[in-house]
């Protein structure tokens, strides 16, 4: 992957909980640029809104990645990265839709990106 992963975090939005199967997604950026597909490029399929596309594996169906129209960076899940073991979430996006039963993720991100 290039660069060093940005934005590691977990989304509780309705939209992830059904796509995944579960209460959260775990997701952490890279840049678009440099990056290079190794083996076959993801299965594309837009999803609500209409702006969004997501990847999942040709082979076995996974949620793999997300993107935006127009973005300069993708989301991976942790969970399709070969070693994920040092990504922590920095925050919780939607956490007023998660689960009651699962405790959020405290907001560790800098004072001033934390309002963004």
């Amino acid at each position: 992957m290039p660069d060093a992963p940005d934005a590691p975090h977990l989304c509780s939005c309705r939209h992830c909980q059904k796509l995944s199967g579960g209460p959260v997604m775990s997701w952490v950026c890279f840049p678009l640029a440099g990056l290079v597909w190794i083996g076959r490029e993801p299965v594309w399929f837009y999803t609500y809104p209409q702006k969004t596309r997501r990847g999942r594996c040709p082979d076995c169906g996974s949620q793999l990645c997300a993107l935006d129209d127009g973005a300069t960076s993708i989301a991976f899940n942790f969970s399709a990265l070969d070693d994920s073991s040092d990504l922590v979430p920095a925050f919780q996006s939607y956490a007023h839709d998660a689960v009651s039963w699962l405790r959020p993720v405290t907001d560790t991100r800098p004072t001033a990106a934390a309002g963004s």
